[in-house]
């Protein structure tokens, strides 16, 4: 990867972007998008929308949401503890324990989120799954005049950000779902940038997918694409506990996935396959019998319908605190998507027949 690249990755993954909170992930993306694109704007929903070959046929969409699930201040006692509700799906039980931070108006606040000691459990304690409701953010506050200082109800958390190097290739952190999406549609831009192309490429950041894919329906309302291929992340099922019977045998380090489903037209499935085969990049299919649950299912049904697919990057722990890719797998999936784009023009006829 080059070293722009990562900086770009790390930049991203080193910014706070919980559904609905993206702004600061956004100025991140907008800075990488001026240097790749022909025209770069955000729309009043907060997608980044960069443009290759604007006045080129046909509309093409890459999108990989950049919001991240969070939590947010619900309450402040009146010890100076934080009560908290969550923004996105997130298992209550890797929270106990944690470093996060609160993204207040007067800066980022460090925190720990609290729960009782198994010492002080009682049996019955110890055998229940932890809840949300049962724990708190302390952020070193002796009451709660002295918390409000500090903290307003309604700011948002994250967990601790920042990329770490694990080595082989692999990388961790918060988040990697789906900033590394928005990394693979920009660098797909970034290859594409000194080749001619025939299609008009909308690389789209989009925000609030965690929420419902709301970001991908108003863009891809806006865009009114032809193709639109969603990035996002998909289980690795390379650890235990993760059945690859029930997911797909998927893999770090093995390539990007391709979705194969009723989300996924024939025409474009089969053509990022091709592509893949020809080009010799890595990839694995993955089943999707049923709607990904991506940004792909709102692009798919947008005005009278959008030619879909998606890509996915193998990821490790989805929506704990602690994600772990493969540099490579972002590497080939931006090389997949590029290529597939280079040759989409008004010849080819994504109607399935």
């Amino acid at each position: 990867m080059t070293k722009d690249a990562l900086k770009f990755l790390t930049d991203m993954v080193a910014a706070p972007s919980p559904s609905g909170f993206e702004q600061p992930v956004q100025r991140v993306v907008r800075a990488r998008a001026e240097d790749i694109a022909d025209e770069v704007h955000t729309d009043l929903h907060g997608n980044v929308i960069a443009v290759r070959n604007p006045e080129g046929s046909p509309r093409v969409m890459l999108a990989g949401h950049c919001d991240q699930v969070g939590l947010m201040v619900q309450h402040i006692t009146d010890q100076g503890l934080i009560k908290f509700a969550t923004i996105g799906g997130i298992d209550a039980v890797v929270l106990a324990a944690q470093r996060v931070i609160v993204h207040s108006a007067k800066g980022p606040v460090a925190g720990v989120i609290g729960h009782k000691p198994i010492h002080l459990m009682t049996a019955e304690e110890r055998g229940k799954k932890a809840e949300v409701d049962q724990m708190f953010i302390d952020i070193g506050a002796k009451d709660k005049k002295a918390a409000r200082k500090l903290v307003e109800v309604g700011d948002c958390v994250t967990f601790e950000l920042g990329l770490r190097d694990l080595g082989r290739n692999a990388v961790s952190g918060a988040g990697f779902d789906d900033k590394v999406g928005v990394f693979v549609a920009m660098e797909a831009m970034r290859l594409l940038k000194n080749r001619k192309i025939s299609c008009a490429l909308y690389s789209v950041s989009t925000v609030q997918e965690e929420l419902g894919l709301r970001g991908a329906q108003t863009s891809a309302h806006g865009i009114d694409p032809l193709v639109g291929i969603a990035i996002d992340v998909t289980h690795a099922t390379d650890y235990p506990g993760v059945e690859a019977s029930k997911c797909g045998e998927v893999k770090l380090g093995d390539g990007p996935t391709v979705a194969r489903g009723p989300n996924i037209n024939p025409v474009l499935g089969k053509l990022l396959l091709d592509v893949a085969k020809k080009e010799k990049i890595p990839y694995q299919v993955e089943p999707c019998p049923r709607g990904t649950g991506t940004d792909a299912n709102a692009i798919q049904t947008t005005r009278s319908g959008v030619a879909a697919a998606l890509i996915s990057i193998p990821n490790r722990y989805m929506h704990t605190p602690i994600e772990v890719v493969s540099l490579s797998d972002l590497e080939d999936a931006a090389k997949l998507v590029a290529e597939a784009v280079a040759r989409i023009d008004d010849s080819v006829d994504f109607t399935p027949l």
